[in-house]
């Protein structure tokens, strides 16, 4: 018999059947796009300034970005967006699955990240930004 440990593969990320490992690369590139580019957008010093509001509700769009982001790529790679996660499951699991993919966990990532740095930096602090003050 085997028990959910096995059945769910240790909980480790591998692309999915049916799906490319670009699929899983673009995915995992899509997913920490959207989860950085969130957390900078919801904790940028210049909509502090702006919005008083902010530092108290960055966790809300924060969290919401996570959950959408894990349910549009759990059917694709079981949502790494983050490294150290995808490489502890496949070290505790320990099977070629787990392994096969586990540069795709790596690479997306930090080209996701990268890019959101990238997009966050040169466009979105680029636009002046207009105090509410006369």
């Amino acid at each position: 018999m085997v028990g959910p440990y096995q059945r769910f593969k240790g909980g480790s990320n591998f692309v999915q059947h049916g799906y490319t490992r670009g699929d899983g690369l673009g995915a995992e590139i899509i997913g920490t796009f959207v989860l950085v580019y969130t957390v900078f957008s919801a904790t940028d010093a210049k909509r502090n300034a702006r919005d008083s509001h902010v530092p108290l509700l960055a966790p809300l769009p924060i969290g919401f970005a996570v959950f959408l982001v894990h349910l549009a790529t759990i059917p694709i790679t079981g949502t790494g967006i983050n490294p150290a996660r995808s490489l502890g499951a496949a070290i505790i699991f320990n099977r070629d699955l787990a392994w096969n993919d586990q540069w795709i966990f790596w690479v997306g990532p930090f080209i996701g990240a990268a890019l959101a740095a990238v997009y966050h930096q040169i466009i979105i602090r680029a636009i002046p930004f207009k105090s509410g003050r006369v």
